[in-house]
């Protein structure tokens, strides 16, 4: 199996990397590629050094999976020129999640819609991966008709030049490395991506769509605001879930510790509930703070954590590459 990893030394294609090695993915030969001021680099895998590759010579090595994660016009420009050259792409960015013709997946929740001839495949924004992973077991049995979610996110998820905004400013006060408008430490900016003429940002309207498209129901209403705070570790959500129908709390429980990816971490007793800091490095998707809504009938409340940059982004990617494997799909 031939594995081309796209922005091989940002943040998430260098988790990419950590991850295929985690897990073992039948890798036998390895091709990273980066930008062209990168190219001619070296990085390491599995023990072995391998050189940086340009977007050309990648294509020319006819990789069988190439993991994108270097930004939607790197995407738009060279995904399609992958996919004609019979490269299963799958691309980390926003490019073409709502493309009608690319599948979105999280393969806990839709991997069956994959097939041979999907060519594209869109990897959710990571904070859509996480709630969808909680939602739909709980959509299958009490059909959910609202959403309401607000989320904490990592500065992790703007980049490095945020991670070092952050740092800075908590080391000397202040940072000369700006990806915010704002000061990040001892803050909370409520505004991710740009503001679109319906006043949600994009970060916004992107969970409100996704959410949709993964879990194959128009009929979903989603209502989001999202927020950057100053953490690493993983992004945190509190989601309120109107269902058609009546629910028990010790069964939202239960089905909830058996759905695939999901930890249940609520003991409330003991103060144990999902953080960022404990779902730092780690796959699953942590749910805690489980109760019913005592305003409206119906409704329940959950609190989600998992890490941004592994289950929100690069281990969602290979586990779609895990499941075209297992299923033969590659073609």
């Amino acid at each position: 199996m031939k594995i081309a990893v796209v922005g091989a030394t940002g943040l998430v294609g260098t988790k990419m990397l950590e991850i295929l090695a985690e897990r073992n993915f039948p890798v036998t030969e390895l091709i990273p590629v980066a930008s062209e001021k990168s190219v001619g680099k070296k990085i390491e895998f599995k023990g072995k050094i391998y050189v940086v590759a340009s977007m050309e010579q990648a294509i020319a090595a006819r990789p069988d999976i190439a993991l994108f994660s270097a930004g939607g016009s790197t995407s738009t420009e060279w995904a399609p020129k992958f996919a004609q050259a019979g490269i299963t792409v799958i691309d980390n960015s926003s490019a073409w999640r709502m493309d009608p013709t690319k599948k979105l997946v999280v393969p806990e929740v839709n991997a069956d819609v994959l097939k041979s001839s999907d060519k594209i495949i869109a990897n959710p924004n990571c904070s859509t991966i996480q709630m969808v992973v909680a939602l739909m077991p709980l959509h299958q049995k009490y059909k959910i008709k609202r959403v309401v979610v607000s989320t904490y996110q990592s500065v992790t998820g703007t980049g490095v030049k945020a991670v070092n905004q952050l740092m800075n400013e908590r080391q000397n006060g202040s940072s000369e490395e700006m990806a915010y408008a704002y000061k990040i430490d001892m803050n909370a900016i409520p505004q991710i991506d740009v503001f679109l003429d319906n006043g949600y940002t994009k970060e916004e309207m992107k969970m409100v769509n996704e959410t949709k498209k993964i879990m194959g129901d128009d009929s979903i209403k989603v209502t989001a605001t999202t927020v950057r705070i100053p953490v690493m570790g993983g992004h945190s959500e509190s989601v309120n879930i109107e269902f058609e129908n009546e629910y028990e709390l010790k069964d939202v429980f239960e089905l909830l510790k058996n759905s695939p990816g999901i930890t249940v971490q609520d003991d409330i007793k003991n103060q144990i509930y999902p953080m960022p800091m404990t779902a730092h490095n780690k796959d699953d998707v942590f749910v805690g703070r489980i109760r019913r809504d005592e305003t409206q009938t119906r409704t329940l409340n959950m609190w989600i954590v998992s890490d941004n940059l592994r289950k929100g982004a690069a281990t969602n990617a290979v586990q779609i590459a895990e499941y075209l494997v297992k299923n033969d799909l590659i073609n």
